[in-house]
């Protein structure tokens, strides 16, 4: 994005998560007095992080994918991803457990997961190896021609750009379908497909085109950042403060009033003005709580039809003793997901034979733990909306943690030490999350690329960055989404030179 603002426009961002502080970098780079309001006592939004006792979770997302897009974040501003925090590939990078007793571990090379396939399929092998460097193609196509550049609306996507993207019109096919044209073992095609997690989707809701999630997980592997997700936070927060923007935590905005060159933002601590506004704080809270009803854009109708992204069930748990053979990260794999993904998506219910995720920082980085400890997240997805009151909650952690000891031999429940949670009313409490989702809005083929709520909101003057914008869920979405919203501002500010617009990213 290289841009200039003239006058020094000031720039309020509601949030200090992935979205709101890498716009406020641009911002601030572009020559905008820009202010970040932080209503919690530290930035991160759901990338938080609890410490107790000596041990430190990550209390929202523990996956360091894609990193080609934190390298390009840091170079617009000269700087290099290790100029902040070291960076470890994991190996393995995950173990799968299966709850007939199988298992495999996936390792940070081709060669292993070829043969991985082969052991279950004929021919596997050689098909994966096709299948990965389809998605390669796609993603680099998608990022370069679609995500980088942030097209806006249906009408952008007839350019002579996107021709090469036409003979893939499979890829808006669902996942399931597209997986099953490679391979038919139900294990290889869940190996194929649990990234979709990621984006809060399933197989049978969710576009092909996220196919490309198997060429991030495959081929560009898996890393753990020194600090874990919290260390990445405080690097994109400190190259926001380089630049000049100013963050205030503890600041709680309770509405915004206004247009552009004239906003009023309530605050506990008084009024704010601002030029700008942009919002990482998502758009169904700023509509139903912060603006007036005169300046919403949707109907509550609206937010409520909207397909959300699974909620979650999250343990954190300081351990003592031996946690093997967990990895890093593993997963716990229903050999039908189905019904999990029925209770998310069609049915909501508590799962009776539920999926889940577990991370263990710790067997990487022993900062995270006591000696002789370890610090274990657990996490299930499980549907928005679901009532989770204390007694609920306590007896599924019971039947998940009984279900982790049949299903890896790793019994922890006599030998934890620390204990925290975190379920659906926490996500609607502390971040407004509809219907106290985990993730935002699900990534089916209605709520992608420019179907996602625009990053230009109802009132002139005001942007949305964050999960529930384009381009999507993730960190690294989160971060474009803050370049997006940033260049945005600069191209519509009465305030930008003749030479300020932004250029697209090629």
């Amino acid at each position: 994005m290289n841009n200039s603002l003239s006058g020094e426009p000031t720039v309020t961002v509601v949030g200090g998560g992935f979205g709101g502080l890498s716009a406020a970098a641009y911002l601030a780079a572009a020559g905008a007095d820009v202010t970040v309001l932080e209503q919690h006592d530290r930035v991160g939004g759901h990338a938080g992080v609890i410490e107790r006792d000596g041990f430190r979770f990550d209390s929202g997302p523990s996956w360091y994918l894609m990193p080609d897009v934190f390298e390009r974040f840091f170079d617009h501003f000269d700087r290099e991803p290790d100029d902040y925090y070291d960076l470890e590939r994991l190996d393995p990078q995950y173990r799968v457990f299966w709850t007939d007793g199988d298992r495999v571990t996936v390792r940070p090379n081709r060669e292993n997961i070829h043969e991985i396939f082969d052991s279950y399929e004929d021919g596997a092998g050689d098909a994966l190896a096709d299948y990965l460097d389809e998605a390669e193609r796609n993603y680099e196509l998608a990022m370069n021609r679609v995500i980088y550049p942030g097209r806006d609306s249906i009408r952008e996507y007839v350019d002579s750009d996107l021709l090469p993207l036409l003979p893939r019109y499979r890829l808006f096919g669902d996942m399931d379908d597209y997986v099953s044209r490679y391979v038919e073992h139900p294990k290889l095609r869940q190996l194929l497909e649990y990234t979709l997690v990621f984006l809060g989707g399933a197989p049978h809701n969710t576009p092909a085109l996220y196919s490309v999630m198997s060429h991030v997980d495959l081929n560009l592997n898996v890393f753990y950042p020194e600090g874990g997700i919290a260390g990445v936070v405080d690097a994109v927060a400190d190259v926001a403060r380089e630049q000049g923007a100013t963050i205030e935590t503890g600041v709680e905005v309770e509405a915004i009033r206004g247009r552009a060159g004239e906003f009023t933002l309530a605050t506990g601590a008084g009024e704010r003005h601002a030029d700008a506004v942009v919002s990482n704080a998502n758009p169904a809270y700023v509509e139903r709580e912060l603006l007036d009803p005169a300046d919403r854009a949707a109907d509550p109708g609206y937010w409520e039809s909207r397909t959300y992204a699974p909620s979650a069930l999250l343990l954190y748990l300081g351990v003592e003793g031996d946690v093997d053979p967990l990895a890093h990260h593993s997963l716990v794999l229903p050999t039908d997901w189905d019904p999990h993904f029925e209770s998310i998506f069609d049915d909501p219910a508590w799962p009776e034979n539920p999926a889940y995720y577990l991370s263990v920082a710790s067997k990487t980085d022993d900062t995270v733990a006591p000696d002789g400890h370890h610090a274990v997240v657990v996490l299930v997805p499980i549907a928005p909306g679901l009532d989770d009151g204390p007694e609920r909650r306590a007896e599924y952690r019971d039947f998940v943690l009984a279900d982790l000891a049949e299903r890896t031999g790793v019994d922890l429940r006599d030998r934890i030490v620390v204990e925290e949670s975190a379920c659906v009313s926490d996500f609607a409490a502390r971040f407004g999350d509809p219907e106290g989702t985990a993730l935002g809005l699900a990534h089916t083929l209605r709520q992608t690329g420019p179907l996602r709520p625009d990053r230009r909101g109802s009132v002139d003057g005001l942007y949305y960055a964050g999960a529930y914008t384009r381009p999507g869920v993730g960190m690294p979405m989160c971060l474009i989404s803050g370049e997006h919203a940033a260049r945005a501002v600069v191209e519509e500010a009465p305030h930008a030179t003749p030479s300020a617009a932004p250029s697209r990213p090629r």
